[in-house]
C-alpha cells in the first residue's frame, strides 16, 4: 500500500517525482504530496488524487534537485490534507514519507508528549519521524544513526525515504517488509516503491533488503544494515518496458489487461512447454522435483485474488497429483497455531510478491520446516528471495487495481507445475498428460476468441448494470471462478455479489432470489454439467434472472438462461482459464457504465503491504 517516490541528482526532482506519482496511484490515491529542498524544505500535500495535488502547485516556485513523494493509502488517520504526507519533524528540518505501519507508535508518541512533543496529524509516520528527531538531538549524532537507532526500536513494517535540511545532497532510507527499489543512474539516484517510475530513466536498480539503510547522493549509494555494516550493492538489470506502463490507446488499464491476457498467457508457457516433445521445463520445479512430489501434502497460501487462483490449482493438483491440498488465508494463517511438518510444501502465491500477510505466513512455515515455493510475478520481490525455489508468472506490470492478467497467469503457472509434478511422479498416464498439453497451448488462441465477445458483454452490462446484489455460481473447478467473478463485480462496481458452489445455493443463498436478482453460472461442458442446468431450472423456479457462461452450442442452457455467454470448448481442468474471461469483462463494462473509476476502486490498493 501507498507509493513512493524519490530523487536526487541534475534533473529537475518534482516532474520526475510527479510522473513517478501518477504510475503509483494504484498503491493508494486517498491523498498525495511532495517535499522538495531548495532554500530550504518545502512541504505540499493535498487530499484526494496525484491530479489534485498537481492543479493546487500550478505556479508554485518547484526548482530542486532532491524531493520525495507519497501517494496514500490511508491506515492510521482519515484521507485529509494533515495526515497526507510527506512529514515534517517538529523542529522542521526533516521531512519524511512511508509505506507500511509502526505497530508500537502510540507507546513511542507518548514518550515523546511526555517530552513536549506536539502532533500535528493522527498518523503513526509523524510519531517515528518525530521520534528520529528526539534520538539525533538528545544523542548529538547524525541523522543516519538516528534512523539506524530508531528502527531498533520500531516494531512493524516499513519503507521510509528522508530529507534534511541541513544536508540537501543527502537522502536516507530504510526497508523493512515493505518494498523498495533504488533506479541507478549516471550522476542520479532514484527511489520508488516499484520499478514502474524508474524505467524511464535507467534499467539498472537494487532492491533494498529488509533491515538495510541506503544513504545515496547524487553519484554515490552506499548501503549498510542496522548493525551499521556496509553491504556490497547487487546491480540487476530491470526487464520492462516503458510501453507495459501505458495504456497503450485503451480507456482504462484494466480493459488493456484483459486484452493481454493471450500474449501473458503465451509468455507463461513460453520456454516452459514444448508441445513437439511433449514437455515442460520447468528449472524450479525440476531441481526440486523429489521434495514436490513426494509432498506428505501441499498447502498454498495467498490473499484475494490470489486464493481464488490457489482454490482452483486445488482441483487441479489433487485431481493430477494425488496430493492432498489446504488452500489457507494467508491473513488467517499467520496468526493460528497451524500443525506445519517437514515434508509439507507451501506454495506461496502474490502478484506483488510483497503481500505483508503471505510474506509472515511463509516465514512461519519454513521455521517449522516446511519447503517454500513462490509464485509470483514481480523479479526479486521478498517472497521471491524467501522462497527456497519457485516460478515467475510473467504477466508484466499490472497496474489495474482488480487483478485480471495475473490470475490467468498464476493459473497457467500452477497447471504447468501439476502436469510436471504428475508426470514425474507416473500418477498421469501419457495419453492424458499428451492431452492436457496440447489443450494448455491451444489455450491463448481460444482467450483471443473469448475477447470477440467483448461489445456482446457491454450490451449485457447495460443491462444489468442497475442491479444492487448478485449471486455468482459454478462447481468444480468452475467454482473458483464464481467466486472470483463476484470480487470482481463488489471491487469494479461497488454492487454487492457473493460466490458459492451450484450446489450450496439450497442451503441459504436461494432465499435471496427474485425477479430482480441476476444470478450468473460459470456452467461450461463439463462432468457437473447435469447437475448445474438443475441448479438453473432450480432459479428460474423462483424467477431469477440467468447469466450462463456455457460452452458455445449447448442449447440446453440457452433455452433456459436469459442471457448466455459462449466460449471455446476446453478440458475441464483448462476452462477456468477460459470462464474468467467474460466475468472479467463484465464487471468491467458494469462499473464504466456506473461512473466508476475501475482502475482505482474506492477504498483499495494494488499491492497490500500491510495489515
Amino acid at each position: 500500500m501507498c507509493g513512493i517516490v524519490a530523487y536526487i541528482g541534475p534533473r529537475e526532482a518534482y516532474p520526475v517525482i510527479l510522473k513517478g506519482l501518477k504510475r503509483l496511484e494504484y498503491r493508494g490515491y486517498d491523498s498525495s504530496g511532495v517535499a522538495l529542498l531548495h532554500d530550504g524544505l518545502k512541504v505540499y500535500k493535498k487530499k484526494g488524487k496525484v491530479a489534485e495535488l498537481e492543479e493546487s502547485l500550478v505556479g508554485q516556485n518547484l526548482h530542486a534537485h532532491a524531493g520525495i513523494g507519497h501517494t496514500r493509502w490511508a491506515t492510521h488517520g482519515e484521507p485529509s490534507d494533515r495526515n497526507a504526507h510527506p512529514h515534517q519533524s517538529s523542529n522542521g528540518k526533516l521531512a519524511m514519507i512511508h509505506n507500511g505501519i509502526i505497530e508500537n507508535y502510540t507507546q513511542l508518541k507518548n514518550e515523546l508528549i511526555r517530552k513536549g512533543y506536539q502532533f500535528k496529524s493522527d498518523t503513526d509516520t509523524e510519531v517515528l519521524l518525530n521520534f528520529i528527531e528526539d534520538i539525533q538531538r538528545n544523542n548529538q549524532c547524525i541523522l543516519e544513526e538516528a534512523v539506524r537507532i530508531a528502527l531498533k526500536r520500531v516494531v512493524g513494517a516499513y519503507v521510509i525515504v528522508l530529507l534534511d535540511k541541513d544536508n540537501p545532497d543527502t537522502l536516507i532510507a530504510a526497508r523493512k517488509g515493505s518494498p523498495l527499489v533504488i533506479g541507478v543512474g549516471r550522476g542520479e539516484h532514484f527511489l520508488a516503491s516499484d520499478a514502474s517510475p524508474i524505467i524511464e530513466y535507467t534499467k539498472e536498480v537494487v532492491y533494498v533488503n529488509d533491515y538495510e539503510l541506503a544513504i545515496l547522493k547524487a553519484d554515490e549509494l552506499v548501503l549498510k544494515n542496522l548493525g551499521n555494516e556496509k553491504i556490497t550493492p547487487f546491480v540487476q538489470k530491470l526487464d520492462m518496458e516503458l510501453a507495459a506502463i501505458e495504456k497503450g490507446g485503451y480507456d482504462h488499464f484494466m480493459l488493456k489487461e484483459i486484452f493481454e491476457q493471450p500474449d501473458t498467457i503465451f509468455d507463461c508457457l513460453r520456454g516452459r512447454l514444448d508441445i513437439t516433445n511433449n514437455t515442460i521445463t520447468m528449472a524450479g520445479v525440476l531441481q526440486n522435483i523429489d521434495q514436490l512430489k513426494s509432498a506428505n501434502r501441499i498447502i498454498i497460501i495467498a490473499c484475494g485474488t490470489s486464493w481464488h487462483a490457489g482454490l482452483t490449482a486445488e482441483y487441479i493438483i489433487e485431481e493430477l497429483c494425488r496430493i492432498p491440498v489446504e488452500v489457507e488465508y494467508a491473513s488467517e494463517f499467520r496468526y493460528r497455531n497451524p500443525v506445519v511438518h517437514p515434508g509439507d510444501v507451501i506454495i506461496a502465491i502474490s502478484q506483488s510478491g510483497e503481500t505483508a500477510d503471505t510474506m509472515v505466513a511463509i516465514e512461519r512455515a519454513k521455521e517449522q520446516g516446511a519447503f517454500i515455493f513462490g509464485v509470483v510475478n514481480v523479479v526479486g520481490s521478498s517472497i521471491a528471495r524467501i522462497s527456497h525455489a519457485g516460478a515467475y508468472t510473467h504477466a508484466g506490470h499490472e497496474i489495474g487495481v482488480a487483478s485480471t492478467k495475473a490470475f490467468t497467469a498464476q493459473l497457467v503457472v500452477l497447471t504447468l507445475i501439476a502436469l510436471k509434478v504428475a508426470w514425474e511422479k507416473g500418477s498421469v498416464d501419457q495419453e492424458r498428460y499428451t492431452h492436457l498439453l496440447h489443450e494448455l497451448y491451444a489455450i491463448p488462441e481460444k482467450v483471443r476468441e473469448v475477447l470477440l465477445l467483448n461489445r456482446q458483454i457491454e450490451q449485457l452490462a447495460k443491462k444489468y448494470q442497475g442491479a444492487t446484489d448478485a449471486l455468482y455460481l459454478g462447481r468444480g473447478y468452475n467454482f473458483p471462478i464464481a467466486l472470483e467473478g463476484a470480487l470482481k463485480l463488489k471491487e469494479i462496481s461497488y454492487i454487492h455479489a457473493e460466490g458459492y458452489p451450484a450446489a450450496e445455493m439450497k442451503h441459504g443463498p436461494i432465499a435471496l432470489v427474485d425477479e430482480h436478482l441476476p444470478v450468473v453460472f460459470v456452467a461450461t461442458r463439463d462432468s457437473y454439467h447435469e447437475k448445474i442446468v438443475s441448479n438453473i431450472q432450480e432459479i428460474k423456479a423462483r424467477k431469477g434472472k440467468v447469466i450462463a457462461v456455457i460452452t458455445a452450442g449447448d442449447q440446453t442452457i440457452t433455452g433456459m438462461a436469459d442471457d448466455t455467454i459462449g466460449i471455446p470448448e476446453a478440458d475441464e481442468i483448462l476452462a477456468p482459464l477460459l470462464s474468467v474471461i467474460p466475468l472479467q469483462l463484465l464487471s468491467y463494462h458494469i462499473g464504466v457504465a456506473k461512473g466508476c473509476d475501475v482502475d482505482k476502486p474506492r477504498n483499495l490498493a494494488k499491492s497490500v503491504t500491510v495489515e
